[in-house]
């Protein structure tokens, strides 16, 4: 299994390429599209939600947050619209099993996925890319995520959205750390570092930090994960330094947009 992802500047237009999608042969339960969605304060009138399910909260709302949606011309999009509040980013629609899965939602939200469509979505998860998808949705972006069942497939969803006007997500990514970039480097400089030649190292730290596995965990509680995933890089001053911003940056969206 592979994804293939688009972020559009509008819910419409991430509508319309959902549609495109379709129409190119991939099925709807292949399609998830993930926007935001209406303010805290209907989200916590119509939907139950408990502290318990962290990051993602919430339960499956069917056809009234489908129309919400605009999901129109009869497209199911695998028959699963779940409303959920995120921490750090707020209240978002999540259509298709993907979403649910990939923001932790548990309770209802999980529940209602029907057979093991969730369990079988599990596994390949973009969780790496969760941050671009958050950041995305801040800014009132609407983010398609194709489950491709091949190669084949991946390359055609990937053709439907460029044509369609998605920004990739590498290209998110790259404006992501343009955003960030002059402070961390003032930062950085500051501790008496040299972010010219330690950039890379430390956009790694603090790019790792942005991991849902990690989030909120000292770098020493989770150093084994990351010299799994990282290696000796992880032990360098610019790694370490880079994590720790990149936690800090995740407590402050968490703090300014608390769900």
């Amino acid at each position: 299994m592979s994804t293939v992802a688009g972020i559009f500047q509008s819910r419409a237009d991430a509508v319309s390429a959902a549609e495109n999608l379709r129409s190119a042969g991939v099925a709807d339960e292949r399609i998830n599209i993930l926007t935001p969605g209406t303010s805290d304060e209907q989200v916590e009138e119509s939907v139950p939600t408990t502290e318990t399910e962290q990051p993602g909260m919430g339960s499956a709302m069917g056809g009234a947050v489908g129309g919400a949606l605009g999901a129109a011309g009869g497209m199911t999009i695998g028959a699963t619209v779940a409303s959920l509040l995120v921490p750090g980013v707020g209240p978002i629609l999540a259509a298709g099993v993907l979403g649910a899965a990939l923001f932790g939602a548990g309770g209802a939200a999980a529940g209602a996925l029907a057979g093991g469509a969730l369990e079988e979505s599990v596994e390949g998860l973009p969780h790496d890319e969760l941050y671009i998808y958050e950041d995305a949705l801040r800014q009132g972006r609407s983010v398609i995520i194709v489950v491709a069942d091949d190669d084949a497939q991946a390359e055609t969803a990937r053709g439907v959205l460029t044509q369609a006007g998605a920004e990739s997500v590498d290209a998110a990514r790259e404006n992501w750390w343009v955003g960030l970039r002059d402070v961390e480097e003032e930062h950085y400089t500051g501790q008496g570092g040299d972010f010219k030649n330690d950039e890379s190292t430390y956009r790694r730290g603090f790019e790792a930090a942005q991991h849902p596995r990690v989030r909120d965990k000292g770098y020493d509680e989770v150093k084994g994960y990351l010299l799994e995933c990282y290696g000796g890089d992880c032990e360098l001053t610019a790694f370490r330094s880079g994590y720790d911003r990149g936690q800090s940056y995740q407590r402050n969206l968490r703090e300014k947009y608390k769900g």
